[in-house]
């Protein structure tokens, strides 16, 4: 099996619901220490977490979890949902969560970020800049021409002589006319980024 093929998530990658009780603490507290590793805030409202198989292996034994979805049919239906979040070689995917906690919040921002998610940005230390993408058939879903959603999936598609360059200062930012933040990599995360780009 090759590199690319591995990283998806099959049925056999998916514990039962009483399989995940017993490892479910371990499991969630692993990848809350991941996902501190693979998010970025970007000001006060607007977050990126990087995904990665692990965080998304979660999502779906959660859903799973939640929803107490016994059969391989739903149990696919999950898989090929949150599958494609998953990066392959040279990729990098993230969902960016803008972040609101009041009615007033929501009817503000969501109708002044429409679009937000084409605005997205890295910027490489060499000044090559890699602006994020969207999958067409999510993007149809979220976002309405005077209100964007809450949620959006991103997807970075980097060159082999990008990747050699994803190093040092690299800058994630956003820079949608109503609203302009950037945030520094970590070492951390600069690491987290380069295994999903390179292994």
């Amino acid at each position: 099996m090759n590199a690319i093929a591995s990283r998806k998530l099959t049925l056999a990658d998916i514990s039962d619901v009483r399989a995940y009780e017993r490892e479910r603490s371990e499991f969630r507290a692993r990848v809350s220490e991941l996902k501190r590793r693979r998010r970025v805030a970007l000001g006060t409202i607007i977050t990126v977490l990087f995904e990665n198989r692990d965080t998304i292996r979660f999502q779906i034994q959660e859903m799973s979890r939640a929803e107490n979805l016994a059969t391989d049919a739903a149990i696919q239906d999950e898989l090929d949902t949150y599958n494609p979040m998953i990066p392959e070689l040279g990729q990098l995917r993230a969902t960016l969560f803008i972040e609101l906690t009041s009615d007033d919040q929501m009817r503000e921002w969501l109708s002044k970020l429409v679009d937000v998610q084409h605005h997205v940005v890295l910027r490489l230390s060499d000044g090559q800049e890699i602006r994020a993408s969207t999958d067409q058939r999510h993007e149809s879903q979220l976002t309405r021409e005077h209100v964007t959603s809450a949620v959006h999936y991103l997807e970075f598609a980097l060159t082999p002589a990008q990747i050699k360059s994803f190093s040092g200062d690299v800058v994630l930012a956003i820079d949608h006319p109503m609203y302009r933040e950037a945030s520094d990599l970590s070492a951390s995360t600069l690491e987290e980024l380069r295994r999903d780009l390179e292994a």
